[in-house]
């Protein structure tokens, strides 16, 4: 590359939005050597942007303890829904059977304060420009000439990524069929509030600022306006103005409402496309770099954070020298398919808002379906992602599943960094992923889990967890007598019975070869 090579982190990560502060997070919880590139100078986000938190994301962030900080400034409500129809999923088996609207910015700034605390540096204003990596790590080029030695880069640098395009990673998918401008902006006048329908599709006007009472939203009587104006035929991306954003208010509403003072003015649209692979060598993907789809119903961000969580604690596994490399060929074979499904109910979504009287009649009719209990679980299972299940095999209905979490009785004076020596009073299980370490629960015989050699890898508790499991979709099963909790809340491996039986095969596939 010409530069001088600088030495660097274990870990660098490409883009400081979400998903690249949730993977930070992750991977300083695990003790690894990471720092965050992002070109962007300034750490406030311009506007507000996109908003919401589905309901398997708050469980994570429920894991590592810190979903209060975004339940104290989001609004919490019921905001999953297909096409124009709700779904309602407040007696899901979760703590967080609802969704919750909070902006971007205020979701960037949580998570940076968040991953200051645990002591990781961002380096703004710093763009990733190329890459070049060889056997034992990656150079990563840096505007200006700079050149950044790393044992990983992961790229989280959205749609446009150019650590995807650097390490030749494919990005195949659909083309744009609708674009919309959408715009933080200042208004005059009293101008309509709510959706519009026309001949071009969905157009909305509303405050930035908003309440949801009884699950209705009731607009703040001042601030800025959230402005979205579909366009009457697909745009390319770009930098559009203030005057294209007049001219559309016009078009479609008569009048510009007086617009001005813009905060940002961006388009989106519903080009669809995936990243082949999530992985090429040191390489990695997240978020937006692996995935770009319609923003309808809000699963970008949601998706992005997910696949941080299950990328992080295996990436830290295989910087330690835990766990072989195979362990992040995983993280592909898992996520893959998830961001598939992502991509299909996007697609499904943004359809359901095209114009035409057919199209209209199928919202009727699927909105007459999905009211029914079976569809609605089905579709709020999708949608809340409290559904997702990776293929580990054959077995309890559990492995491979989130899980649940369950209140524990783990007897008396027992300190886990969980506020002090805790009596008898019951332990939540997400209580014990506070450190995104494995955990090994036994809850049937005392002593009946052996996981010699994995001592300071894996937690073993003994627990007593009391009557059937719930699980989301599937409804009731009968408790098995011993899990391994993954990081990331998944269930990697399932005793019944009594017995443990493929223990030691699911620990060396998830924390590496026995010590010794």
């Amino acid at each position: 590359m010409g530069a001088a090579t600088t030495p660097g982190h274990t870990v660098v990560i490409a883009g400081g939005g979400p998903t690249g502060l949730m993977l930070a997070a992750e991977l300083a919880l695990a003790g690894t050597d990471v720092a965050v590139v992002e070109r962007r100078p300034d750490p406030e986000l311009a506007g507000s942007r996109a908003g919401g938190l589905h309901a398997r994301t708050i469980e994570v962030l429920d894991q590592r303890g810190v979903a209060d900080r975004f339940l104290d400034e989001g609004q919490v409500a019921q905001v999953t829904q297909f096409g124009p129809t709700p779904i309602d999923i407040s007696d899901f088996p979760t703590r967080h059977g609802y969704g919750l609207g909070l902006w971007q910015n205020h979701i960037e700034r949580i998570l940076a304060g968040w991953v200051a605390e645990l002591g990781v540096p961002i380096d703004r204003g710093r763009e990733v420009i190329g890459l070049a990596q060889d056997a034992g790590g990656v150079d990563v080029e840096l505007v200006g000439g700079d050149v950044l030695r790393t044992g990983w880069l992961v790229g989280c640098d959205g749609g446009r990524s150019v650590v995807r395009k650097a390490a030749g990673i494919g990005f195949p998918g659909w083309d744009a069929a609708m674009s919309a401008l959408i715009a933080e902006v200042e208004l005059t006048g009293d101008p309509e509030l709510g959706i519009r329908r026309d001949a071009a599709g969905v157009h909305s006007i509303g405050r930035v600022e908003y309440e949801i009472r009884d699950g209705e939203i009731v607009w703040a009587d001042a601030g800025p306006f959230r402005v979205m104006v579909t366009d009457a035929q697909p745009r390319p991306a770009g930098e559009p103005g203030l005057d294209e954003l007049r001219a559309a208010l016009v078009r479609v509403y008569g009048t510009d409402h007086g617009a001005h003072s813009p905060t940002w003015i961006s388009r989106f649209s519903d080009a669809t496309r995936q990243a082949d692979a999530y992985r090429s060598g040191r390489v990695l993907l997240a978020g937006d770099a692996a995935h770009i789809h319609s923003p309808a119903g809000g699963q970008g961000l949601n998706t992005g954070v997910q696949d941080a969580v299950n990328l992080g604690w295996k990436l830290a596994a295989v910087a330690r020298g835990d766990a072989p490399d195979a362990l992040l060929d995983t993280y592909h074979a898992e996520r893959h398919p998830v961001g598939a499904r992502v991509l299909r109910l996007t697609m499904a979504q943004a359809a359901l808002q095209r114009p035409d009287d057919r199209i209209a009649a199928l919202r009727e009719t699927l909105g007459d379906v999905v009211g029914l209990d079976g569809p609605r679980r089905a579709l709020g299972g999708m949608f809340s992602g409290l559904d997702i299940h990776y293929d580990l095999g054959d077995g309890h209905p559990v492995l491979g599943r989130r899980m649940p979490d369950r209140d524990l009785d783990l007897g008396r004076d027992l300190d886990l960094d969980l506020g002090g020596t805790r009596d008898r009073g019951p332990v939540r299980v997400y209580e014990l992923l506070r450190d995104a370490r494995p955990l090994v629960l036994d809850l049937g015989t005392p002593g009946g889990v052996d996981a010699a050699g994995f001592s300071g890898r894996v937690r073993v508790l003994t627990a007593a967890s009391h009557g059937l499991w719930e699980l989301p979709v599937l409804g009731a099963v009968a408790p098995p007598t011993a899990v391994l909790v993954r990081p990331d809340g998944h269930v990697g491996w399932v005793g019944e019975d009594g017995s443990t039986s493929g223990l030691t095969a699911a620990l060396e596939t998830w924390c590496g070869p026995p010590a010794g």
